[in-house]
Formats: structure tokens, sequence, C-alpha cells
């Protein structure tokens, strides 16, 4: 069965696999209810999470992941019933009531260690947020508003994608070609950012941002029924809700954050604002105003100009197993891990091409597994990301229940006799994404429900995002990067070549991030929203990232972010802060120092989500950062490297 799930040899399993944890939870729900209060409390919620958890995390990767249709539709179907259960136990009023005893109970909680305590709280959150402690009648309208708001994600969601349709004689006869034609429609499914014709990105620009009646109305409802329920169980605003239990804490946190690297930015965005001004003068002198469509475009040309990084140079050396050798040769000298192919059995995985990974550590043994999901295939979805499978937790009997996860790329395959190829962003991927691997091999809390990666938005990213800082380190690529031919190895300049490249228009790049991120934030604000959705985008758009707003369009009809992220965009720019701090304070000196790698192992990634996230950024840095502090690393990382530079002049 997949993951050796017995139950799941076939998609009619999966009716079985959710039966059987619906069954368990009724007991445990049970067990909760009459157990007097006590840390077996915590460990029975834990139990209950874990049971529900195991199905609908391996059902969420499934229904996008398997290649089979039936077994796609049996997940979903399995995540929909699990889902509707979870609801119904965070607004049962007498199992929270057995949490709630535990919690006013003072001579317990104190007798608690703080990872105990820290569980009952997040699970107390959980009830909270489901408007638990409402009357009946407000708690239905919880009830209903949750429903209601994952169907508008979903709807949301899918709209993001939809192409637009236009009339093919609206567009220029020499561009038509670009996009597919569909009778006397050209249909235009994207924004074409990298085609180097200016009329084709602003056709596209203008066509694919067109506003859309429905997708606005999906939008307006979701951003107001967010804002209802958190009001409801007692929140400011959305993004109130939203922030509690992460690093910034608060929207007055994220604000503050926003406005001082916006303003640190601003002058170097400005510069770069210019040049690709520039470059447009002299590829385009007619139309030389530098517009939305063209950061993206000319960004990249600058890189390539001054550079000359293409990626055919790089390929040969960033083989596939030269790329995992590096990483195991790398964790084994920071963390004293190995990782070891071993052989599936029938029906374990979803495509032969998927390889099965063991994590061993050097006195502690087996850690857990990870399943490479690596190469394109069609229905398959084109992003990189990690999945947990099953969450690592203490189990009754004394024994660990190892973690699984998978880390879904989306590489080219190889042509015959040659191996897998990889680009310098996709080595970067695989190194981030084996970021996210590690924190779940290696945040082996007592507890499933903050295991690894289930941890606050704004720390999860920190370990991925460090490991990119690794990646585009000499002194680590150049243990694994040879030519898989000659077997030279990858020059020095080259990857200097290579780190600066990534520099040019940064700040530009950088300050997109952070126009997103304020966006995202008045969005889940103050309620009602003063202005419409797109006036506010086009204020934003105006004054933080600079570029004029281009009438009739509606970008954050596009922000599928929106939804997995609302009210949290702002994560992966401090998460890149914390880790910029870390490499430098911790592995910039020396990348393969191994009381560095234990200590990183003790104070950031062995807690999981069972440590609040400021706490272990503290501990590892050993000092406090301010807000001031996190914007200074985000802003130094876009300094040139002298010596590179002068290389390179």
């Amino acid at each position: 069965g997949l993951f050796g799930v017995p139950e799941l040899s076939c998609p009619e399993g999966f009716q079985e696999a959710q039966d059987k944890a619906l069954q368990e939870s009724e007991q445990l729900v049970q067990k909760a209810c009459s157990t007097p209060p006590g840390a077996e409390t915590v460990m029975i919620f834990d139990q209950l999470s874990d049971a529900l958890c195991r199905v609908a995390d391996l059902a969420d990767f499934v229904k996008i992941a398997h290649p089979d249709y039936a077994f796609r539709e049996a997940a979903e179907e399995a995540c929909r019933n699990i889902g509707t259960m979870v609801e119904k136990l965070n607004t049962d009023v007498e199992l929270c009531q057995s949490l709630r005893r535990l919690l006013a109970d003072e001579v317990v909680m104190s007798s608690l260690d703080p990872e105990t305590r820290r569980v009952a709280e997040l699970f107390m959150f959980d009830f909270e947020i489901s408007g638990i402690h409402l009357d009946e009648e407000k708690r239905k309208k919880a009830v209903n508003l949750n429903v209601r708001i994952l169907d508008l994600c979903n709807e949301f969601l899918t709209g993001t994608h939809l192409p637009n349709k236009i009339d093919k004689h609206v567009l220029p006869e020499h561009i038509r070609y670009n996009f597919t034609a569909e009778g006397n429609y050209l249909q235009v499914a994207g924004l074409h950012a990298d085609c180097p014709d200016d009329l084709v990105r602003e056709a596209a620009y203008k066509i694919f941002l067109y506003p859309n009646a429905e997708q606005l109305g999906r939008l307006e409802e979701l951003l107001a029924s967010r804002n209802s329920l958190a009001q409801l169980v007692g929140y400011n605003t959305f993004a109130h809700r939203a922030l509690q239990g992460t690093m910034a804490k608060d929207p007055e946190t994220v604000r503050q954050f926003l406005e001082k690297l916006s303003d640190q930015l601003s002058k170097r965005t400005q510069k770069d604002f210019e040049m690709m001004t520039k470059m447009k003068m002299k590829l385009n002198p007619q139309n030389s105003k530098l517009m939305p469509w063209d950061h993206p475009y000319y960004s990249g040309a600058l890189r390539a100009e001054r550079y000359n990084i293409d990626p055919g140079l790089y390929c040969p050396f960033f083989s596939l197993g030269a790329c995992m050798e590096g990483l195991n040769s790398l964790f084994s000298q920071l963390l004293g891990i190995s990782l070891y192919a071993e052989q599936t059995q029938r029906g374990e995985v979803w495509s032969e091409d998927v390889r099965k990974l063991a994590v061993v550590h050097e006195t502690e043994g087996l850690l857990g597994y990870i399943y490479c999901d690596f190469f394109q295939r069609p229905d398959k979805p084109h992003q990189d990301c990690h999945f947990t499978v099953r969450g690592g937790r203490l189990k009754e009997n004394g024994e660990y229940q190892l973690p699984v996860v998978v880390l879904m790329l989306s590489l080219p395959r190889s042509a015959r006799g040659a191996p897998t190829l990889l680009s310098p962003g996709m080595m970067e991927n695989l190194f981030h994404e084996m970021g996210h691997a590690m924190h779940s091999m290696l945040g082996r809390t007592r507890y499933q429900h903050v295991t690894g990666t289930r941890c606050s938005t704004d720390f999860a990213e920190v370990p991925s995002i460090l490991m990119e800082y690794f990646a585009n380190d000499y002194r680590v690529v150049n243990q694994f990067a040879r030519h898989y031919k000659t077997g030279q190895p990858l020059p020095k300049n080259m990857v200097s070549r290579l780190c600066e490249s990534k520099k040019v228009c940064a700040a530009a790049d950088m300050q997109l991030q952070v126009f997103y991120a304020a966006l995202d934030q008045i969005y889940h604000g103050k309620h009602p929203l003063k202005k419409s959705t797109t006036e506010i985008l086009k204020e934003t758009q105006e004054k933080i990232y600079g570029l004029p707003y281009v009438p009739n369009t509606a970008w954050q009809l596009r922000f599928s972010h929106l939804v997995g992220y609302g009210a949290k965009y702002y994560s992966y720019l401090m998460s890149r802060a914390v880790a910029s701090m870390v490499w430098k304070q911790c592995f910039a000196q020396d990348p393969f120092d191994r009381a560095m790698g234990e200590r990183y192992r003790r104070e950031m990634l062995a807690h999981g989500g069972g440590k609040e996230p400021i706490l272990m950024v503290q501990a590892m840095l050993q000092k406090s950062p301010s807000v001031e502090d996190f914007v200074d690393a985000l802003v130094s990382d876009l300094d040139q490297d002298f010596e590179t530079f002068i290389m390179d002049s």
C-alpha cells in the first residue's frame, strides 16, 4: 500500500483508513472527556490529532500528486470528511471543557513541562478560533462562516489560474501566435513575463489581469467573511487572529517591519528602476517608460548582460547524483546525518521514479523517511514543495513514531545516457526543500501536533532559506559540483558570478515583495475597507512599489497566496531575515562547523513548533533581534561583494 499503509493498495482503501480514523477519534473523545486533568489530557488530545492527521496529511498529498484519477478522487473525499470531523471536534463543548479544566488548574499546569503547556494552549487556541466560547447561536454562525470561507478559498484559488479570452482581431497579427487560439478567440493564461517582445508582455498583462466581476465578488466576500469570523471570536481584525503565536506576534510589528524595510530599500530600488529604464530605452527607444510588465523581463536581461549566467554553462556540474552527494556530505559534517537509498515494496510509491531515503544519525540511528518525487510527469503540479505525510511523536508504548515526508520537485527527465542535470535555480530549490525535510526529521517532539514544520508560518521558512545560503557558498559547492563528463570542479569565479548576479535588481525584487505583503496586511486589517480592493491596490502599488498602476487591471484577483497565506505573506521576508542572521553569525566563517550544527539542531530544529519561535531565534543568535536587525540583515545581503566586483571588472 501507499507509504506502506496496507489499506491503501487501492483507492477504496481511503474509505477504510478514514473510517478507522473516525472510529478511533470517537473513542479518544470519550477518553478525553472522562480523564482527570493532567499531562494525560494533552497526550489524548495529541493522539486524537495524530489519528486524523495520519489520514488527512497523506490524503492532502495524494489528491494533488497521484497519477491515477481514482486515487486523487478518493483522497479528496477523505480530506473533506476528515475536515468536517475536525470542524465538529473544534466546536465540541464537552471536549473543550476537559481541556479547559486542565488549563484552569494552576497546580497541575505548573507541574507540566513547557512543551506540554504550550501544546495544551495551542489546542485551546484551535477551539477559540472556532468560537467555542460563544453562545450556541454565535457558535453556529462561526461554523457556517468557517465552511463558507473554505468554499470561497477553493473558488478564489481556481479563479486565480483561469485564462482570460479575447477576440483575436483586437491584437496585432504578428503577436497572436504567442497565445493559444480557440476559434476567433485567443486564450491568455499567464503574464508571459520572460517574453522579449514588450508588446506581448503588455498585452498579456492587460488581458490576464483584466478584472473578472465574479472573482472580485469572491475576494470581497472572502475578506469580509474572514473579518466577521475574527471579530466574532474576539479579535479586532483577521490579521490579529492570524498573527497570534507567530514570530511577529501582531499586525503593528509587521507594519513597522515592512515600512522600515521599504524606506531602506527605496533609494536602491530607484537605482534598479533607472538601470532597467536605460536598458529598455536602448532596446525600445520609442517607448522607454518602465511599466509593471517590464520589471521581471529587464531585471533578467540586466543579469544576463552583466554576468552571462547561462544555465547551460552550469548544468553539467550539477548532476542530480552530485547534488545529492553534496547534501549528504554537508549533513554528515554538520549534523552527523547520512541519507541512504532504500528499496521500496510493491505499491508503496505512486510512480516508479520515486526514490525512498532513510535518514540515519551516526549514534541515534534511523530518524525517518524522505520520499523523493523529483521528476516531471503529466498532471503533476509544477511546484516544488515539502509535504508531511506522517508526523513524529512519542507513542504510548515508549517507541518513537518516525516522521515521513515527501519532497516534490519538477526536474526534467534526463536524455538517454546522460544524468539528470540541474540548473543553478533547481539546485538551490533542492537545497531549500531539503531544509524543510531536515526540520521534519530533527523536530523530534513528544507531540505530533508540533512536530517538525508544524510551527508558525514566519518561522517555518527559516531552515529552508538557510539552506540556500549553503547552496550559494563556494566551500560547500566545491565539495560536490563536478562536470559529469570530465570530473572537473566548478571554477570559483563561476560560483561568485552566480551569487553576484542574484543581487542585480534584487532591491526592486524585494520591494515588490514588500508591496505584496503590505497589500495583504491592508486587506486583512480594519473592515469595512475604506476603498475597493482595486483602489487599495493602486494606492499601495504607487506608494510602496513605485511603478504605475495600469487602469482596468486587478492583479489582486490573481494573488493566490491570499488563500494559504492570508495576513501572513510577510513571513517569507521575515524568515529570510532570520536565516540571513543565522548564516552570518553562525555559519559564514565555517559552513561545516559541527559544534554550530549541533547548536542549530538543539536550539532551532529540535523544538518543531513546541517552543515560541522568537525564543528559538534568541537562543540561536544569543541575543534578542529587533525589527531594525531584521531589516539590516535583508538590506546588507544586497551589497555587492567587492572581490568579485574587482575580478569581473
